[in-house]
């Protein structure tokens, strides 16, 4: 095999898992928003990420033995804790949020995590470059103009808990780089998807949530199982093996793209409305969110491969919310609170 076809057989590897985490992670909103239409938000987000916690440790245990799961008790208590951030409480409250809002808007509000790992360094007086704190400053105006104009009742709840779950997400985010965390990418992940199921059946079960296997349609059982097996296996997947096969500067455009995916999805399958206000607040978001990760991606000088910004903490440019998914020490994106 030539040189030649071998560089063109990795880029085309690649741009497929690219596609992957863009369609994939990208339609995680739609699938939460239909899963919730039947299913309770947080025992659904429980069963989401047992199953796949189980799925995962079970191909772990099966490829790399029990050594994967060789961790001391701070760094598994560092991982459940960054797995209830992250998914009973950042995941969570987006379940919640999508039962009173568009799929679209939620992705766009949540696209805004970048923007808060920036102002939780600069209280930490790790001082971001100016251009920086401009793209911040941008960002927020867009997610200022999405939550500030012309909703009521029942979508002003769902803004502002899409907001605090988002914030949330960003704390996990950020704690994830500071603390000890354990070595093993895909058994972390396994512990992280455990703690946050079962915080999400916990505080389901204690708000009044019950499971009602007759009132819940064919169409979020389905949606549930794509969740599963796309959102957090197939998708984590792709996005683990692009973190050491691509240059981060690629990789993190998920985080302008998979919002678009989710407002074209919701608009397509759900007739969920695209607004000028929308399509404004989230532009302007996407800039701030650019502005972010390319100020930052220069001054990144690590090796791409391992995501981690000069100082040793979480890499802002992969901070982003998806519905998503948990990812291993380090390396939060989401989306996923996709």
């Amino acid at each position: 095999m030539t040189r030649d076809t071998t560089d063109r057989r990795s880029s085309l590897l690649v741009w497929g898992a690219l596609a992957i985490v863009y369609v994939v992670w990208g339609s995680t909103y739609l699938g939460i928003g239909i899963m919730v239409e039947s299913i309770p938000p947080m025992l659904g987000g429980a069963m989401r990420f047992l199953t796949a916690a189980a799925i995962l440790a079970g191909i772990v245990l099966a490829t790399s033995g029990t050594k994967a799961f060789r961790m001391t008790r701070r760094e598994f208590a560092g991982a459940c804790v960054v797995g209830v951030l992250l998914l009973t409480l950042g995941n969570g409250l987006l379940s919640v949020a999508e039962q009173y809002i568009s799929t679209g808007l939620a992705a766009l509000l949540v696209a805004s995590v970048p923007l808060w790992l920036v102002i939780f360094r600069f209280v930490v007086r790790d001082r971001p470059r100016p251009f920086t704190l401009v793209g911040v400053l941008v960002g927020l105006g867009g997610v200022a103009a999405l939550s500030l104009t012309g909703e009521e009742g029942a979508g002003t709840v769902g803004i502002v808990v899409v907001l605090i779950g988002s914030l949330l997400w960003a704390v996990g985010s950020f704690l994830s780089g500071r603390i000890a965390m354990p070595a093993n990418t895909f058994a972390t992940s396994s512990v992280e998807m455990l703690a946050g199921g079962v915080g999400l059946a916990v505080l389901g079960t204690g708000l009044g949530e019950r499971l009602d296997p007759s009132t819940i349609t064919g169409n979020s059982w389905l949606a549930l199982v794509y969740l599963i097996v796309m959102g957090s296996l197939v998708g984590f997947t792709a996005f683990s093996w692009l973190l050491g096969n691509a240059p981060i500067s690629l990789v993190s455009t998920y985080a302008y793209v998979n919002p678009t995916v989710a407002v074209i999805l919701g608009a397509l399958v759900l007739s969920e409305p695209i607004t000028p206000r929308i399509v404004a607040g989230g532009v302007i978001i996407l800039i701030g969110v650019a502005l972010v990760i390319s100020t930052e991606r220069n001054r990144s000088q690590v090796p791409e491969s391992l995501g981690e910004g000069v100082d040793g903490g979480v890499d802002i440019r992969l901070g982003v919310l998806r519905g998503q998914e948990p990812k291993a020490a380090r390396h939060h994106v989401d989306s996923s609170l996709e």
